[in-house]
This record gives structure tokens, C-alpha cells and sequence, in this order.
């Protein structure tokens, strides 16, 4: 017996998502903007990480860095990309011991 229908509907949806993806990742402007802002993602991820990693609230950054709980939770809100060098030393000496962050 082969699939049933709403079995068949999900594997020909799977297929078209795949060939439609293939597509989009083909084009080479999709893809630079695509990449550019999966790294924006990964350089927000990196921030929310090492902070947990401090043991610390967004709350307490603020606090410490002397600033509004809001401005802590815009500098770790994806797609944010305003930052300053100043900003992100100060955020990152805040946390403790000497991190690094990787941006590409």
C-alpha cells in the first residue's frame, strides 16, 4: 500500500520547498543577502550566549553598563545592526572575563 494521501501531500510539498530553495540559493544576490543575514543572527546568538554564560539578566547588564533595560534588550534583539565598538566593549567587559565575539 503506498502512502496515504496527506502523507503524499507532505512529500510533494517537501519536494517543491526543496526545488524552490535550490532556486532562490542559486542566484547569487539571494544568497549574499541570505548569508549576510544569517550572520547577523549568529552575531546576536553570540551575544545572548556569553551573557547567559555570565550568569547575568539582561536586567542586570543594564545596571551594570549603566544603561535602560531596553537598550540591553535592542543590542541583543536579532537583526539589530547599529552597533559601536564602544557599545560592544562595554557590553562584553560588563560580562566579566575577556570574551571574544567572531564576526564575519
Amino acid at each position: 500500500m503506498m502512502g496515504t494521501l496527506p502523507e503524499k501531500r507532505k512529500n510533494e510539498g517537501q519536494r517543491r520547498y526543496e526545488a524552490y530553495w535550490a532556486k532562490q540559493m542559486a542566484d547569487p544576490e539571494f544568497r549574499q543577502v541570505y548569508e549576510e543575514e544569517a550572520r547577523k543572527k549568529e552575531f546576536w546568538l553570540q551575544l545572548v550566549e556569553a551573557r547567559q554564560a555570565a550568569g547575568l539578566t539582561q536586567k542586570e547588564v543594564a545596571q551594570r553598563m549603566g544603561v535602560s533595560l531596553a537598550q540591553v534588550a535592542r543590542l541583543e534583539k536579532r537583526g539589530y545592526d547599529a552597533y559601536t565598538l564602544r557599545t560592544l566593549r562595554r557590553y562584553l567587559s560588563t560580562l566579566g572575563e575577556h570574551l571574544g565575539l567572531e564576526v564575519a
